[in-house]
């Protein structure tokens, strides 16, 4: 039996020029734009136990013709954002143990 299961990935450069890899939890678009929600990719598991479980929702804009990420800076917006993943992901987990 293989347990592997393929996630998507996305590579940001922080201020600092260091290369972050983040896995892509959702998209989400509607009328605010288009958000990416992403959580800290550790290509071993182990590393994973000293992060914190934040995840983090980044706008996506277009800039000459390409897609960047930016935080997003209203509160108010970040926290609707964040109520719809949550509520989209919570759903899903409910879901899963019905079946």
């Amino acid at each position: 039996m293989d347990n592997e299961f393929d996630v998507d990935l996305i590579t940001l450069i922080s201020d600092e020029g260091e290369e972050i890899e983040f896995e892509i939890l959702d998209i989400i678009e509607n009328e605010e734009g288009k958000f990416y929600v992403l959580f800290p990719y550790y290509e071993n598991p182990a590393d994973a136990v000293n992060d914190p479980g934040e995840y983090y929702i980044m706008e996506v804009f277009e800039k000459d013709g390409e897609e960047e990420l930016a935080e997003i800076e209203d509160d108010e917006k970040l926290d609707r954002i964040a109520a719809i993943f949550e509520e989209n992901y919570y759903n899903d987990d409910e879901e899963d143990e019905e079946e």
